[in-house]
C-alpha cells in the first residue's frame, strides 16, 4: 500500500553524515562498520532511496535541517544564523540533484501532488519519489522575511523550533516561549499559505503558536504522552487542539517516543512496532475517527536500527502496520487514510494551486 511519510532527514544523511542514499542499506551499514564508526547512528541506518521505494513510500515530506547551537558536540549543529542558512541551502541543492539524476520529484503545486500520485500508483517502479520541502526548525531564516525566499525554492511547511531554544522561540527540553521574531514570521507564513508543523514547540510556545497563528497546522512526528511520559510528546489537550483545526498527527518510529523512561544510549529498545498502532488508537479516539492520523516515521533522523522498535530493521517494516491494524479491527478504508489519505488529503488543501503559485 502506497505510504506517505510525513517526516524525514534525507538531506542531513546525505550531506551532513555523507552517505549515498542511492546504495542499498545494508551497504551503507557494511561501509561504515568497515570505517569502525562509532557514534550513535552509525553502522545502523535503515532507509536509502531504494528502500523507500521498498516501503512504498511514494510521497513524503523532508527536511532542511540545520540547527544553531551554542556548542556543537555531536553530527549536526552550527554556531551562527549565516551557517544554518547556507547548510539549509546544502540540503537544497542534494534535492535538487537528486531530482536531475531522476531519484526524487519536488511537489510544491496540488497539481503537482495529484499527478504524481497518479503516476506512482500506475508505475511506481519508476516513478521518482515524490517530496515536499518543509523545514525543521527556522535556525535558517536569518530574518522573518527569509521565508518568502525559500518559499520560492519550493518550501511549503515549516516547523520553528528544534530542541532547545532558538532565535524564534522554545523547543523540546526547555519551556521557553516565542520569541519577538516569531510574530513576523508566522504573519509571512500565514500570507503564504503555508503549515507550520507544531512538533517539537514547548508547551507554552505551542499554545501561543495557537493564538498568534490562524493557518494550516499539523504535527509531522508526535506521539502521545500516554505512550512515552515526556515534553518531547504531546498530551491529550494538545492532540485535541491539532484536531480542532484540522490537522494530522503523525506517528514517530523513534524508540525515545514509543518506550516509557527510554534513556538513549543506555535503555535497551523493547517496544515494539505495534506501539504506534496504540498510539493511532488515542488520536481516534480522541477525534472520533480515523481522519487526523498518518505517519511521521522520524527514521534515521539522526539516529538509527540501535534506536528503533525492536522489530523494525528497515523503513519496509513500516508496511506491517496494514496487518497489526486491520487486526485491531480498523477497516480497509480507515488504514488507507492513515497509511497515505489524510496526509495526501491535507497538503491537497495547503498546497498552493498552479495558477496561485
Amino acid at each position: 500500500m502506497l505510504l506517505f511519510d510525513a517526516h524525514l532527514d534525507i538531506a542531513l544523511n546525505a550531506v551532513d553524515w555523507n552517505r549515498d542514499m542511492r546504495q542499498e542499506v545494508d551497504d551503507l551499514r557494511a561501509q561504515e562498520r568497515a570505517l569502525n564508526m562509532t557514534d550513535p547512528g552509525r553502522c545502523g541506518s535503515t532507509l536509502s532511496l531504494p528502500e523507500l521505494r521498498k516501503a512504498e513510500i511514494g510521497v513524503f515530506l523532508t527536511t532542511l535541517l540545520a540547527r544553531q547551537e551554542k556548542e556543537v558536540n555531536h553530527s549536526f549543529g552550527w554556531t551562527t544564523p549565516e551557517t544554518c542558512y547556507a547548510m539549509a541551502h546544502a540540503h537544497l541543492a542534494w534535492y535538487r540533484a537528486m531530482e536531475r539524476s531522476g531519484w526524487l520529484r519536488m511537489l510544491k503545486t496540488r497539481e503537482d501532488l495529484e499527478k504524481h500520485v497518479r503516476e506512482w500508483n500506475s508505475s511506481s517502479a519508476t516513478t521518482p519519489l515524490g517530496f515536499i520541502l518543509t523545514m525543521e526548525g527556522a535556525d535558517p531564516m536569518l530574518t522573518p522575511d527569509t521565508v518568502f525566499e525559500f518559499y520560492e525554492h519550493g518550501l511549503r511547511a515549516i516547523g520553528l523550533t528544534h530542541y532547545g531554544a532558538n532565535r524564534y522561540g522554545g523547543g523540546t527540553r526547555c519551556e521557553v516561549g516565542l520569541a519577538l521574531n516569531a510574530i513576523p514570521l508566522l504573519k509571512n507564513i500565514s500570507d503564504l499559505g503555508m503549515t507550520v508543523d507544531v512538533t517539537h514547540l514547548s508547551d507554552v510556545a505551542f499554545w501561543q503558536a495557537l493564538d498568534h497563528f490562524g493557518g494550516r497546522i499539523h504535527a509531522s512526528h508526535q506521539n502521545s504522552r500516554r505512550i512515552a511520559g515526556w515534553q518531547r510528546q504531546f498530551s491529550d489537550e494538545q492532540y485535541q487542539a491539532v484536531i480542532q483545526r484540522d490537522g494530522v498527527i503523525g506517528m514517530a518510529f523513534d524508540v525515545i517516543m514509543m518506550q516509557h523512561g527510554y534513556v538513549r544510549g543506555v535503555s535497551k529498545a523493547e517496544a515494539l512496532i505495534e506501539r504506534a498502532v496504540d498510539n493511532i488508537d488515542i488520536i481516534c479516539q480522541l477525534s472520533g475517527n480515523a481522519r487526523h492520523v498518518g505517519i511521521g516515521s522520524d527514521l534515521d533522523g539522526g539516529y538509527g536500527v540501535e534506536q528503533t522498535p525492536a522489530d523494525l530493521n528497515k523503513i519496509s517494516d513500516l508496511q506491517r502496520l496494514t496487518d497489526l491494524l486491520s487486526n485491531r479491527g480498523y477497516p480497509d478504508a480507515d488504514i488507507a487514510a492513515i497509511m497515505h489519505g489524510n496526509w495526501l488529503r491535507f497538503f491537497s488543501e495547503v498546497l498552493p494551486s498552479a495558477a496561485a503559485k
